[in-house]
């Protein structure tokens, strides 16, 4: 569970755009090389979405004030917070409801699924069946998602129980969401690594 849901919204309706927008998690032993240009612009979509975000000062900030110990992990959680505030306020930011976008995603997905390397498949069947992009609208259950990632790492860490120190500070960092989300927009936007395609045209 990271930020699927954020790519997937700065992704054009196409399997090939779905695909590439998803591609920087699940690029590891793919040759990029042989790629098909559309699945190519994707993967430069979603790495220029990450470029920008972790180079944004509010976002930086927002990291530096988790502990000491965690802080290592900040950015991971932030990426999985994010997406959450993006269900709760997805109508600041879409016209079409979240339950229908949700819906359009999952059988966009299914579609997309030839296209996908083996770890890719696995993980977005897993998206499909559980429903996660319902699941990130309960905080509980975002805090749940971290405690799973944290059991994941392969070091000694101390990440898991995040989301205590998430609480406290979650409407100063809904606040540090809704200011960035629209720049973020506008910055996929100017940045055109995608031709765009019109929702008649889906």
């Amino acid at each position: 569970m990271m930020n699927y849901l954020a790519h997937l919204a700065l992704a054009q309706p196409t399997a090939p755009s779905l695909v590439g927008n998803l591609l920087g998690d699940f690029s590891k032993g793919i040759c990029l090389v042989s790629l098909a240009p559309s699945i190519k612009a994707g993967l430069a979509n979603h790495r220029a979405v990450d470029a920008f975000t972790d180079a944004d000062s509010a976002i930086c900030l927002a990291k530096r004030q988790f502990s000491s110990t965690r802080r290592r992990f900040a950015g991971v959680a932030l990426d999985v917070l994010f997406d959450h505030f993006l269900t709760v306020h997805w109508s600041r930011f879409y016209a079409e409801p979240f339950s229908r976008a949700k819906l359009a995603l999952y059988q966009q997905l299914a579609h997309a699924e030839p296209l996908m390397p083996a770890q890719m498949l696995w993980t977005m069947q897993k998206v499909r069946q559980q429903d996660w992009f319902e699941s990130y609208q309960q905080l509980p259950r975002v805090g749940m998602a971290l405690d799973r990632i944290a059991q994941r790492i392969r070091f000694a860490n101390q990440f898991d129980g995040i989301i205590t120190e998430i609480t406290p500070r979650y409407t100063e960092l809904e606040q540090v969401f809704l200011d960035f989300y629209p720049r973020l927009q506008q910055h996929v936007r100017q940045q055109a690594l995608e031709p765009i395609i019109m929702p008649t045209q889906r």
